[in-house]
Order: structure tokens, then sequence, then C-alpha cells
């Protein structure tokens, strides 16, 4: 094993240790051969360096091997999330802020009609620096063990909690969080694209309405063809589009909103409930969609697996300083959306269609489209990432052009499938905020203690702990409150049958 050096983003040799390449690979394109060991580097410019100049090299150089030596493997080149080692702060912003905030925010304001203003502020609040505080873990854990960087989240549950455990718990909700994400994308993709050809076309596109399936392909048909971007790094301009859109979507929503009288048959007030049973399930499912508005955990580790790390600037910095820019824009949107008088876009649509100009209501729904075409690709990512990794592991050989773009396309018209054949999945908010809770609120916890191993009975031992058990059981909860939403509510599971 020769340990080699790599060129950082800023330019200083990101150490690495690249085990010999398995027997019928050939070096991954675009991965540069080593050509020699440090000690063959220092050797070459001896005759030019004094002897007491030589050992204090050499000295620098073994503690910064021994302080941080990373393992590569040689397929992480071939693969999507791990190909490109150029990321960077202002990459890691966009990114964070593309996959933390979306549609899921207009969800927002149903919570708050069973919690009420003062209830339903405090528990966003509340989760908002709860979910904040797991992040920083998540950015820490990704390198926590020396030589070892944990590029995707089921890795390092199984780092944590064992091979078949940590596969187990991870796996389901982060192939939601990927996959359901996408899916439920396709729904509020298509579906806005449909109220954004109404509010242009008018009455004239009455007579011959393009159906929602419809819609629903032509979103599918456009997320494909940006899905075929090679890299994670290579999303970041769709990534930033995609923030941007969110950001002005948001504050468009709850400005129109306001700044219109309210309609006479809509009330602000808290719903009443008729039992303590219902009070207590109503509220349950409240929370439960407050805790499915924070999502993005499950890509931290991938995006700062795009990032060079070297001894003197690792990885987590510019990871977290991208995340902290990104999280307070996203609070920045959630909080004045969340507010009881903050419409959703169906809202928007039917009470202030008449009162709001063509243009301006338009343009909010031509937002929301572009926000979820960019939402769609960094998500899909991960699965892209493991048919690739499937794909590399049993040929020992990377992807080319034609069976990437092949996987891709076929999940995308698969997601289509499952939007079609599911369209109820995007009113199973509080269901799935409280399946997928685990993700975000309790397993970062968890993997700190089994990880770093804190001193018992100290704060941050307490503090993990409680917020672990504490996160696993309001999952088991919002997941009940959620299914009592459904039962309820009396929605009906139409299979096949988009509205």
């Amino acid at each position: 094993m020769a340990a080699a050096a790599g060129e950082g983003a800023s330019g200083e040799p990101e150490l690495v240790s690249i085990p010999a390449t398995p027997q019928g690979l050939s070096t991954p394109e675009g991965a540069a051969t080593p050509t020699g060991t440090r000690a063959g580097k220092q050797q070459q410019h001896s005759g030019a360096a004094t002897p007491a100049r030589r050992v204090v090299e050499g000295l620098r150089g073994y503690l910064e091997e021994v302080g941080h030596l990373t393992r590569l493997d040689p397929r992480d080149a071939w693969l999507p999330v791990t190909e490109s080692r150029g990321g960077n702060a202002r990459y890691a912003a966009f990114h964070s802020l593309n996959a933390g905030l979306g549609f899921q925010a207009l969800l927002l304001p149903l919570a708050f009609p069973a919690l009420g203003w003062s209830w339903g502020i405090i528990s966003l609040i509340i989760a908002y620096f709860w979910q904040l505080y797991t992040l920083w873990l998540l950015v820490k854990l990704h390198e926590a063990v020396p030589g070892r960087r944990y590029n995707r989240y089921v890795e390092l549950a199984q780092a944590a909690f064992g091979e078949k455990l940590g596969l187990w718990l991870a796996l389901f909700p982060t192939i939601y969080l990927s996959a359901g994400t996408a899916t439920a994308l396709i729904l509020v993709g298509g579906e806005t694209m449909k109220l954004f050809f109404q509010i242009v076309c008018g009455p004239l596109c009455s007579p011959s309405p393009i159906s929602t399936v419809e819609w629903y392909l032509v979103f599918t048909s456009l997320a494909v063809v940006l899905s075929q971007l090679p890299n994670l790094n290579s999303i970041a301009g769709l990534s930033l589009i995609g923030g941007a859109t969110a950001i002005m979507y948001c504050t468009m929503s709850w400005v129109l909103s306001v700044s219109q009288p309210r309609p006479p048959t809509i009330s602000y007030e808290p719903v009443g409930s008729t039992s303590f049973g219902t009070s207590l399930f109503s509220t349950l499912s409240a929370l439960g969609i407050i805790a499915f508005a924070f999502r993005g955990h499950n890509l931290s580790l991938e995006i700062q697996a795009t990032m060079p790390s070297t001894f003197k600037h690792p990885a987590h910095v510019p990871m977290w300083r991208g995340a902290k820019v990104a999280y307070l824009l996203i609070a920045m949107c959630l909080f004045p959306v969340a507010m009881p008088q903050g419409g959703m876009l169906t809202a928007l649509y039917a009470f202030h269609s008449h009162d709001i100009p063509r243009g301006i209501l338009a343009t909010t729904f031509l937002l929301v489209v572009l926000n979820c075409l960019s939402s769609f690709q960094i998500y899909s990512m991960p699965v892209f990432d493991s048919f690739e990794a499937y794909y590399t592991g049993r040929t020992n050989r990377p992807c080319s052009a034609w069976v990437r773009s092949g996987f891709r396309v076929f999940y995308g018209f698969l997601s289509l499938f499952i939007s079609v054949a599911l369209p109820f999945l995007s009113s199973l908010a509080g269901l799935l905020g409280g399946l997928t809770l685990p993700v975000t609120f309790a397993y970062p916890c968890f993997m700190w203690i089994r990880i770093k191993k804190p001193e018992r009975f100290t704060v941050t031992w307490y503090l993990n702990w409680s917020l672990g058990l504490l996160g696993t059981a309001f999952s088991l909860a919002f997941s009940l409150g959620g299914i009592w939403s459904i039962i309820n509510s009396g929605m009906k599971f139409k299979f096949f049958k988009p509205t």
C-alpha cells in the first residue's frame, strides 16, 4: 500500500493511502496514477535541502500521515457521489439549501390548526435547533475514525450499529427520503405544472385540458434529461437554482397570502376537538408534519464526501460553514410560511386566483416547478450511486455512458409509474414524517455515542442519550398519529387514479 499525495481544492496535498488496484481493474478515468511515495519525492529534493531541513520535513510528513491517513477505495472514483472531490463551502451551501428546503415547507400550515399559533411556533423552533445539532453531529462523524471517510449515511449507520443492524435501521428511511421524495416531487411538480398551465392559458385551455398523468410525464421527462449530469458536484448549479427558487416561492407564497384580505369562510383559529383522544392524535399528526419539513440529513454525508480533506484543512470545516448559511436561509423561509395565514399553493390558487395578478401567480407556480426539478436531482443521486455501485461491484469496471444513462432513465420512469399508481403519497406527510424522523432526530445521537464514545454521565452523554431516545419515542408516536389522521379523515387510497 503506497502513500500518495493528491492535490486538494486549496492546492495543499491531500494525504491518502491508495490500495493496490484490484486485479482486472483499470485506473478510473480522471484519476491520477501515483508516481511515487512521499519518501521518494523527498529524496528527489534531498540534494538541495540541508540535513536539518530534511529531518524536519520527514518528521512533519510522518506526523501528517499518522494523524490523517485516509484510505480510498479505487471504485469510489467511478461513483456519482465520490467521483469528483472538488467541492467547497459554496457547493455545500447550495446542496444543503436545495435538500433542506422544498415543497414540504408548504405543508407546514396544515400543522398549525391542531397545534395553535403559540405551540406551533414553539414546536417549530425546538425542531429547528434539534435538527441543526444533529446535522453538526453528522458533519463531525464524517471523519470520526482516523483513516476512514463515511461517504454515505448507511455506511455510517453500519459503522455505528454493526453491518446488519445498521443496514436494517437506516435502509428503509433513507430509501424513502431519496426514492420516495423523488416520487413525491413528480406528484407536486406535475400538479403545479398543471396549475401553471391553467393560469397562463385561462379560459382558452378549458375545453381540452391536458390530463394530470400527462403532466406527470412532462415533468418526469424534463427531470430525466437533467439527471444525465454525471455526479453530485456537477449539479451544484442546479442546486443553486433549486435553493433560490425555493426561497422566492416561499416568500411569495406568504407575502401574497397576507397581502390579501382573509376570505369570509376561512378562520385562523385552532380547530376544536371533541375528545381528548382526537386532540392527542391530531397533535401528534401535526408534529409529524413539522418533523417531515426538516429533511436532507440523509444527504449531508454525501455532500461532504465531494470535498477534499487534508490534515490542516479537514472537510468538516467548509461543510459546516456552508450548512450554517443554508439553514439560516431555511429558517427565514419556514417560519413565515408556517404561520396560519401562510397559504399553500392549492389554497393560494383556490382563494386568491381572482385577487392576485395572473403573472405573479404564474411566476410562483413556475418557481415551484423549477425547484422540484432541481430537488429531484440531488435526492436521486444516492439512488444513482447505489445502482452504479452494484454494477461496478459485479463487473469490476466503471459504468459506460450508455449504462449510466440507462440507469437514470429507468429510475425516472419507475418513479413516474409509482406516482401514477400511488397518487395519495403526498397526503401521508404526518405518517411519513414519523417513519423517517429517526434519520434526522435520533440516529445521529446514537451514532455519536457508539463511535465517539463520550465519557459516561457527562453532559454530552446525557444530551445524546436523551435526544436519541426522545426522537425514537416521537417517531413511534408521530407514526401512530399519522395513521389515526388517515383513518379519521376517511382518505381513500385510489390506485392508478390521479386527481
